[in-house]
């Protein structure tokens, strides 16, 4: 504090004597068009004033941004849901940097957008151009409700689910979309459900086969002129997987549950294979990325696999943030 009052009485001089400054918040100010137009800006330097290398920038722009942005669903309904907002764009040479308001309030000119993979396009481009660059991307992550409906007793809850829509925009102009969505569920382990059969049968002992809350996080690519929503990608992890965790039980769910994890046992190997063939038929995905991670009730570490479709330049199953899996 008495740094800043230093450099606050230095400020202004007056026949070698130090003036202090007016140290207040001038509530009543009114801004001028040519008070606007005198305030310094940044961005726009001089290639003198740019720090370290003159090199071009692959992503800068703003993260983390919240707002509550409405979601249109497969059956027409519109949610309301929180969301965080990331979006950057490419930088050249020769300019030091970019107006990030502009990102945030070129944004919100669609707040009331009903939000669709394909919607994401027309703000992408919006912003793109305002901001005068040849590259773009904008990410929304958000947690999608969905309804269960219980095994056998036909209780209802809302099962969230870990979502995000990403649009890119390449130099060429070519616009890609993309939908990533974790799916949990229970894995129970074909060996050990072999092991304790075994005890049953050949010594009449009771033993219980181990499983454990497993988690799927799905990206996929969709082809450009197909349309694609959260709910098909739920309905893909529910038809591969099967064992999806419950919100809602009652005794008779829970039995139920325990002979589905019977009738659907799996190693994580059998879970992403099972995934692969599921997003591999849909002819509207053109490319995918499954990271499974099983958290074992045997060992003290997770059992984990990763796979992709195989499309040149696409997802490579490179993942390696399995801890990020754990649920």
């Amino acid at each position: 504090m008495k740094t800043l009052l230093k450099k606050l009485y230095l400020h202004g001089q007056n026949g070698g004597k130090a003036l202090p400054l007016d140290q207040r918040y001038d509530a009543d100010f009114v801004m001028s068009p040519e008070y606007r137009e005198s305030l310094p800006d940044m961005q726009n330097v001089a290639d003198s004033e740019i720090m370290g290398s003159n090199v071009g920038i692959q992503q800068v722009g703003v993260s983390n941004f919240k707002l509550p942005l409405k979601y249109k669903t497969k059956w027409n309904e519109v949610l309301s849901l929180e969301t965080r907002v990331t979006g950057t764009v490419s930088l050249d040479p020769g300019i030091k940097g970019i107006n990030m308001s502009r990102i945030v309030r070129s944004f919100y000119d669609f707040k009331d957008v009903e939000f669709t993979l394909d919607a994401m396009e027309d703000i992408l481009r919006e912003y793109a151009a305002v901001i005068d660059t040849r590259e773009g991307r904008l990410k929304l992550d958000f947690s999608y409700p969905m309804l269960q409906k219980s095994l056998r007793s036909h209780l209802a809850g809302y099962q969230y689910y870990r979502s995000s829509y990403e649009g890119r925009l390449d130099s060429s102009g070519v616009y890609r979309k993309f939908i990533a969505f974790d799916f949990v569920y229970s894995s129970a382990c074909p060996c050990s459900a072999e092991l304790a059969e075994h005890a049953r049968d050949t010594r009449n002992i009771y033993s219980i086969p181990h499983s454990q809350r497993s988690k799927a996080r799905i990206r996929v690519e969709a082809n450009p002129d197909d349309t694609l929503f959260i709910e098909d990608i739920h309905a893909h992890c529910l038809d591969a997987l099967e064992t999806e965790t419950q919100v809602m039980v009652k005794r008779e769910d829970e039995q139920a549950f325990a002979e589905m994890n019977g009738a659907h046992f799996k190693f994580v190997e059998d879970a992403v294979r099972l995934m692969y063939e599921r997003l591999d038929g849909d002819a509207r995905i053109k490319d995918f990325e499954v990271a499974c991670a099983h958290l074992e009730s045997l060992h003290s570490h997770d059992a984990v696999a990763a796979i992709a479709k195989g499309v040149p330049g696409g997802f490579r199953a490179d993942y390696s943030d399995f801890t990020d899996l754990i649920c």
